[in-house]
């Protein structure tokens, strides 16, 4: 049985806190809906209505240019231990970009990441738990270093890249990279 909240209480913190992987889903009213797997480490509950992640550059902008032209996001955690459980956030996402105000001050709560490009926040409106029964239980190996190692290759070629790949998204929607 599905359990809603207005709220992440400190219950549903301590979960979050737990999970080396999260989902996000987002969509515009036409095209594709997106949703991506994210980990390293780059999530966190920042008050009752407040959560985001340290967004690094990968092959795509989905998530920013749904934002920008929908606002809606859902982030989804589980749990692949024997305690099972599903949680979802809710809200309306925002994106907060190095040149932004506040930015420098919120980052410092996060790792630091090669190719860190903006940073994914979520005003929570609902927060849904569920049993996650169906969810197989499985154990962390590791961490990938792909990503990081790519990014630091990359060193500050990698603006570049994202001027050519991340500025909108597989539909054609405007990310708001440059803006």
């Amino acid at each position: 049985m599905a359990d809603f909240t207005d709220h992440i209480t400190d219950k549903h913190a301590a979960f979050i806190e737990e999970q080396p992987m999260f989902f996000t889903a987002s969509a515009c009213a036409t095209g594709r809906v997106n949703l991506s797997p994210k980990g390293m480490d780059s999530f966190r509950v920042l008050g009752p209505n407040l959560c985001g992640y340290l967004d690094v550059t990968g092959s795509g902008n989905e998530t920013a240019a749904h934002i920008k032209n929908d606002g809606r996001l859902t982030i989804m955690f589980n749990s692949f231990t024997r305690n099972a459980l599903i949680l979802r956030l809710y809200g309306k996402g925002r994106v907060l970009r190095p040149h932004h105000d506040g930015y420098d001050e919120l980052a410092a709560k996060f790792p630091v990441l090669p190719g860190a490009r903006q940073i994914i926040l979520l005003d929570v409106e609902s927060v849904q738990t569920s049993c996650g029964y169906g969810v197989p239980e499985m154990e962390l190996k590791a961490e990938r270093q792909t990503l990081k190692k790519w990014a630091e290759k990359k060193g500050d070629k990698i603006t570049d890249y994202q001027h050519t790949n991340n500025t909108t998204s597989i539909d054609g929607f405007a990310s708001g990279l440059m803006d």
